[in-house]
């Protein structure tokens, strides 16, 4: 059997079924922390992107709906309101998460007026410096509230 280190460069799957197999049986000096931490740290990033990126698409979609009503579509309902479960979802697995969410709100919501404008075709500043959403009403989502007439 090839080192655990070794592995990780040549087969991650079976990297992470040693690693576990270490772990489980207590041999503790033969694992691979180098990789293990930086694996560790790999997946708090993503979940931060998931995050963020989830929290752009609902805000996206919230701008164009308030600011394109002639244009609402099924499509846009069904985006906001699966974002904002993704969004609940990653809060209820991680609620630690939830600092993230507060800290890159401006930033995303910034994120997301750019993307509603190159969308909408508006000029940027068409949408408002200061975010007219909170973080209730990207979490505390209500289906009724968007259906299309």
């Amino acid at each position: 059997m090839l080192p655990v280190k070794t592995l990780y460069e040549t087969d991650f799957n079976l990297w992470l079924e040693e690693t576990a197999l270490l772990l489980r049986e207590g041999r503790l000096d033969q694992l691979d922390i180098e990789n293990i931490l930086e694996e560790i740290e790999g997946m708090s990033r993503s979940e931060k992107d998931a995050l963020e990126s989830n929290l752009i698409r609902v805000l996206q979609h919230l701008l164009k709906w308030n600011y394109q009503p002639e244009k609402r579509s099924v499509s846009w309902s069904y985006t906001i309101i699966e974002h904002s479960r993704r969004l609940n979802k990653a809060l209820k697995n991680s609620p630690s998460l939830k600092r993230h969410f507060d800290a890159a709100f401006d930033e995303c919501y910034h994120e997301a007026c750019k993307a509603a404008a190159v969308e909408t075709q508006f000029p940027l500043a068409t949408f408002p410096a200061l975010c007219p959403f909170t973080a209730s009403d990207v979490l505390d989502i209500n289906p009724d509230d968007y259906l299309i007439d």
